[in-house]
């Protein structure tokens, strides 16, 4: 049976438009759901819209729509921008879809059913912006202003609430982080949620009645769910949730930023436990996108639409460039210049480069019919480079994969160059024919191999070397191109980029 793999993205909070920080955990969580597809993998790509809590409420309210009208709205707006950037989810979940309404129900009654949910009266810190609760300790104060541990006002919020008892998962939790060290990546996320669960765990208030925008809790009039229950169990709903959803759960891998990773390795493993459900094997904490290395706010009006990006630079080029350059991980940064350096030199310059001459040769020089390699030994092709990237890719080290394929990229180019088939032709037509089959061979296993990040521009590529459709997998890396195929009239698929006029 093929082996399955269930990967997530977070579920964006759609209060307001999508940005590029957006776009990049969605291109990342594609990139690493196409790779594992290419291995052959039986892939579920779930990411969506987290829809309900205060925020939206009150963002409703001042535009003077219904929350469910704004949900729409901005929804909307989320899925144009996957579409757009190629992103090949398998489902785009809303919160307000009538069978996540059901999961969430579910695992409210089963964590009720254990005990673990109880009545009773919250007062304390809560942030708005957050959705979320914090300790008296955790609290600073700024200017007269109370602020969260992410630097967002908090207000002193009271008013009955069910409870889940959070408390009683402490040492369970720990146990989790201590026998299962790779549960949290990378390392500095897992040793920052030790701390704070070693720190004392109290129990965590799981419904709000200040407002009716959310999912209304069972058996209790005049209460929903707190959102983070809600939006969590998106990932169980997605895989079939409250049916047998044994199949695809537990996930693969979560992939969210570092900003939530305490309320997937927290309360998330929590409240799976307390319903008696199996806990996703990984959660990966990515880091933050800063333009020319601030952080986007709407203060200082840096923040970009993706879409705009992808029209200057075009969606692959955008894909590429977030994917090696930024160290998965940590915080990354772009610009303009960095973006346009980057993928001229890797894109047009290199792999385009490559195969836009030497496909141009053989429709010169040969026809348009792919040579033979006769008796030319092959040179050493990207193929080789598998080990290493499959090694990259397992540590979710994109960055580090697509340096590799850029080795190989580099060793093509550099054989292409020294063999000079051009001359060749001159003294040695055979062996020019030769060169011009295995540098053939080199860009369509290139072009298998960075796939994953840009799918069109590979796809385009191996459309000009008559490589079907069905052979565009790892497994076919093994089987080279036919001798004496006629292939169709060669396109540059990499154009250079040029500075957008503004910038």
């Amino acid at each position: 049976m093929t082996e399955k793999f269930y990967i997530t993205t977070a579920i964006s909070y759609p209060n307001g438009k999508p940005h590029v920080g957006h776009a990049y955990e969605a291109i990342a969580t594609d990139a690493i759901a196409r790779w594992k597809r290419a291995q052959g993998r039986d892939v579920r790509f779930l990411t969506g819209t987290d829809e309900h809590g205060l925020k939206m409420a009150q963002k409703a309210r001042d535009l003077g729509i219904t929350p469910r009208q704004l949900a729409d709205d901005m929804s909307s707006q989320f899925k144009v921008m996957d579409d757009a950037l190629n992103i090949s989810y398998d489902r785009f979940i809303r919160t307000t879809d009538a069978d996540h309404y059901a999961a969430s129900a579910a695992i409210w009654e089963a964590m009720k059913a254990k005990g673990d949910i109880y009545l009773g009266r919250y007062e304390g810190w809560y942030s708005v912006r957050d959705e979320a609760f914090y300790d008296e300790k955790e609290i600073t104060e700024t200017d007269g202003v109370k602020l969260s541990p992410q630097g967002t006002p908090v207000e002193w919020t009271v008013e009955e609430s069910w409870f889940f008892k959070l408390s009683a998962y402490e040492s369970k939790l720990l146990e989790l982080y201590e026998t299962q060290p790779d549960f949290i990546r990378p390392d500095t996320r897992r040793n920052e949620i030790v701390s704070f669960v070693k720190g004392g765990l109290s129990d965590l208030s799981i419904s709000r009645t200040s407002f009716d925008w959310g999912v209304p809790v069972p058996d209790a009039p005049g209460h929903v769910m707190y959102v983070w229950v809600d939006a969590l169990t998106n990932y169980l709903t997605g895989a079939g949730y409250p049916g047998d959803a044994s199949y695809y759960w537990p996930a693969d891998l979560h992939v969210i930023g570092k900003d939530i990773v305490r309320f997937h390795t927290v309360y998330w493993p929590a409240f799976l436990m307390s319903a008696d459900l199996p806990l996703p094997r990984q959660v990966f904490g990515h880091g933050f996108l800063l333009n020319r290395g601030e952080k986007m706010s709407k203060s200082t009006g840096n923040i970009v639409d993706p879409l705009e990006m992808a029209e200057a630079y075009g969606v692959d080029g955008l894909r590429y460039f977030l994917l090696r350059e930024v160290s998965f991980g940590q915080d990354g940064s772009y610009s303009d210049e960095a973006i346009v350096t980057r993928v001229n030199a890797d894109l047009a310059n290199g792999l385009g480069n490559l195969a836009q001459r030497s496909l141009s040769m053989i429709a010169k020089q040969c026809g348009g019919v792919l040579p033979g390699a006769g008796d030319e030994p092959a040179p050493v092709l990207p193929s080789a480079l598998l080990p290493r990237i499959s090694e990259a890719m397992d540590e979710l080290a994109l960055h580090r994969a697509l340096e590799i394929i850029w080795e190989g990229v580099g060793e093509a180019n550099r054989y292409f160059a020294d063999m000079a088939p051009w001359a060749l032709r001159k003294t040695d037509p055979a062996k020019a024919d030769a060169v011009l089959y295995w540098t053939a061979e080199a860009v369509r296993q290139l072009a298998i191999l960075v796939r994953w990040v840009i799918p069109a521009s590979a796809d385009r590529l191996l459309d000009q070397l008559g490589v079907a459709a069905d052979a565009r997998g790892l497994v076919a890396l093994d089987t080279p191109l036919t001798a004496g195929a006629t292939l169709p009239a060669p396109q540059g698929v990499f154009p250079r980029l040029e500075m957008p006029a503004e910038a």
